[in-house]
């Protein structure tokens, strides 16, 4: 059965190739990224044990969607330095590196961040 939008399944079908070539561990988590319309949300991800180490969204950030996207680059880096943990494999979640994704990537990446 089709699902309404062709876009969403287009990147779901991204988001598993993405996948099967990307593990996080304990030492270097996945830190994934997914975009809805009004919030971005990310996690890092220790694939080894399936679990997160530590997330983050702008749902409590005020402004724009850009400076929230901003706000969870900073917050998840901040997160992740207190876990001694620098570097990171970044997972864009099918969606492109652009737009709101990369302000994040950007910011975690000026707030200390390896990957």
């Amino acid at each position: 059965m089709k699902s309404k939008n062709i876009k969403t399944e287009k990147r779901l079908r991204l988001k598993k190739k993405i996948r099967m070539r990307i593990a996080g561990d304990a030492t270097r988590p996945r830190l994934a990224v997914f975009r809805s319309n009004k919030f971005i949300y990310a996690q890092a991800i220790n694939d080894a044990t399936q679990t997160t180490i530590v997330s983050a969204s702008d749902a409590t950030a005020k402004g724009t969607k850009v400076a929230g996207a901003e706000f969870v680059g900073k917050e998840m880096a901040k997160l992740l330095k207190e876990k001694g943990i620098t570097t990171v494999v970044f997972d864009r979640g099918g969606f492109r590196y652009a737009g709101r994704v990369k302000i994040l990537a950007d910011a975690a990446r000026s707030a200390g961040l390896n990957f």
